[in-house]
Order: C-alpha cells, then structure tokens, then sequence
C-alpha cells in the first residue's frame, strides 16, 4: 500500500537556498491516500514560491504520518509534526503555524476540497498589505461547490450567522476551514486562542475584536477523496462552547464551558432518574437519590469522555479505572458543594444563593481534579 502512495524514485530530491515565504499547514487523521496528491498540486500551485507544508498529524492509525516522513526524506520543503495524546484541528493548526518559519502561513484541508490554486492569490493580497487575513469563503460571488452535501451547508450556513451576530464577526464565512494569515499577527493573537475544537478560524477572528484586515475571495469546494472527516457529532456542542467561550472574554476556558454544559446535562439525568426510582418504582427516597447521584455521574464520564476530554479520550480498561476516579472525586465535590453552600447561607440566608455558589463549587472542583486524576495528559 505504501509503495502506491509515496513519491515514487523519480522524485529528485528538494532543497532550497531560500528561506520559505508561505508555510502551509495541513492537519491529518487518517489521510494517508490523500497527503501524496496534496503535496502534487501544491509543488505545481506554488511555482516561483518559496513554501514549505507542515503536515500534523494526530497519530493516525492509518499510518500518515509515515507517508508523510517518506516525503519528506526527498523534499526538505515537507516536514511532518506527530501529535501522540493530542486531538483535535484547533490545537494542531495552532502547533503547525507556531512552528511554522515563514512569513505567512496557510491552513487547508487535507481531504483535498479546497482550492490550492487560489494559494498565490492569497499570498499576494497579504504581501501587498492589503490584508492581514485572507479567507477561502463560500459565501461571496464566485464560490463554486463540488462536495458541500445540503445537510452539512445548512448546518454551516446556521452557524455562520449564529456567530456573526453573537460575536459580532464581519467576514461573510468565519467557519471557513481555508484561509492565510499572517505569522506575526497570529502569534500576537496565539495565547488567547483555544487548542479544542474545530473553528480555529472563528476562534482568530473573535479573539481579535475586529483588529485584523480581512479579505475574502471565493473558490472551489471539491470533493472528499479518500479519508475521513474530521468532524463528528460532537461539533455543534464544540461549537456552542466556544461561542459561550468568547462572549465571556475568555475569562473561562472552552473545555470548563463544555465540563459545566455536561453538568447542566448530568442534572436532568439525575432528577430523571430520582422521579422514575420515587414515583414509579416506589424505593426509599435515600436510595433513589444515591440511584440518580450514580446515573449522572455515569453519563457526565461518559459525556466528558467522549465530549470535553475527547483529544485526551479514555480506551479499553483505563474507561473502567477512569470512572472510579470520577466517582471519587465527583463525591468529593459533593461535600465542596454542601459545604460552599452552608456557608454562603450562613452569611445571607438566601437559598438560590447559597445553592448556585455551591454548584459553581462543586463544578470548578470537580473539573479541576477530572484532568488532574482522571483525564491527565500522558
């Protein structure tokens, strides 16, 4: 299999005096087929450029990171970053341009449904000074789509307008995973973006308030070839968690937003699960609730897990040694919360009060231990 995607021997190999104006980042999952042909059309896009291609892959099973090493070895243009317990596009978009060497540096797909030819175009409005940000947008005149499915278009058409008008965004298409930017203005903005999720466009663009000149220019959205997407159903909560994020200032971080909506969630399974065990199956109202207590702590690691840790996501027998750490510290941040709580109404006799303090206890409590003892990076 490799030996049918890999640059074959007639492929001299690569050097260059020149330092690379035109970094372009590429994060792979499972693109093994496609990061070959990526690199083709790059090679006859960017002609009389001095570029680079930074692939980070998040340690694909499928071995694209191998590929990528065997280009490589015959190309000093192409390097590869390999991601191990790190998931997610954000965070590897982030790692690719900061360890970028050029000027300006670009972020496309690998699945091949973006448009590489319009690269020189985008580098030259940025070279000019006509634009700090320049976008790939399907939402301008010009646009043409090939592999833009009418579900997948209208969920992105909702959460384009969903994050113009909360956060206030000017350009027409801030989820655009197509873009160039350049290097030090993201590294200026760099510190406040966030490593989880998808949006790392939106994510730029909201951090910056307004203060990055953008142009955007449309292109040809081409079909998925090989490979797989690298969104999941998860996505629209990643989604919702860094729009909440940002209206915040990012005074709190997108994973506590996704731990707390979680909590929010665990607590209807709790009453749920108190109403069925009091009203239809008639137990004692103390094992009900230590019934609910357990359910939704059960379906918070669950949640959590596949959800807010998901780049850090739990396999195999450490799920089971992760949900009794949960449960440990789940039940301490009970007692954080009771206590919090008694306290609060000790000083001013106000239950909603006393309670809210003691939830917001308990959360901040519990996530800071879940990614201390049970969520911790290798």
């Amino acid at each position: 299999m490799n030996e049918a995607i890999r640059p074959g021997p007639e492929t001299p190999p690569q050097a260059s005096s020149r330092s690379p104006e035109l970094s372009v980042v590429v994060p792979t999952f499972n693109e093994r087929d496609n990061v070959t042909v990526l690199y083709r059309r790059l090679e006859a896009s960017l002609v009389g450029i001095a570029w680079e291609v930074v692939f980070v892959d998040d340690n694909s099973p499928d071995g694209t990171w191998d590929v990528v090493r065997a280009l490589a070895q015959q190309d000093s243009r192409v390097r590869c970053i390999r991601r191990i317990g790190r998931r997610g596009l954000s965070g590897a978009c982030i790692e690719g341009i900061l360890a970028s060497s050029a000027s300006y540096a670009a972020v496309i797909d690998a699945d091949l449904q973006h448009d590489e030819t319009q690269l020189p175009k985008m580098l030259s409005l940025l070279a000019s000074g006509q634009a700090d940000l320049v976008v790939g947008s399907r939402y301008i005149e010009g646009y043409k789509s090939e592999g833009f499915n009418k579900q997948r278009a209208g969920a992105s058409a909702l959460a384009t307008e969903v994050a113009r008008k909360m956060l206030r965004v000017e350009i027409a298409d801030p989820m655009s995973g197509f873009f160039m930017v350049r290097r030090d203005r993201f590294e200026e903005l760099a510190p406040k973006l966030s490593v989880h999720g998808f949006k790392i466009l939106l994510d730029l663009v909201a951090t910056a308030h307004g203060d990055l000149r953008a142009v955007e220019i449309p292109y040809t959205f081409g079909e998925r070839q090989h490979g797989e997407s690298k969104l999941d159903s998860m996505v629209a909560l990643d989604f919702i968690g860094l729009v909440l994020a940002k209206l915040t200032n990012d005074i709190v971080s997108l994973r506590f937003i996704l731990f707390a909506m979680v909590g929010g969630i665990g607590l209807v399974v709790h009453l749920t699960t108190l109403f069925i065990a009091l009203e239809l199956i008639k137990v004692p109202f103390a094992e009900a609730q230590a019934a609910g207590a357990i359910v939704a702590m059960t379906s918070n690691f669950i949640l959590n897990n596949f959800l807010t840790y998901r780049d850090q996501r739990l396999k195999g027998f450490a799920i089971l040694s992760g949900l009794i750490m949960f449960y440990v510290v789940c039940s301490v941040g009970l007692l954080a919360n009771v206590g919090v709580a008694f306290s609060v109404y000790d000083q001013e006799p106000i239950w909603w009060l006393a309670g809210m303090a003691g939830a917001m206890m308990g959360v901040v409590w519990n996530y800071a231990m879940s990614g201390l003892f049970v969520w911790r990076k290798k």
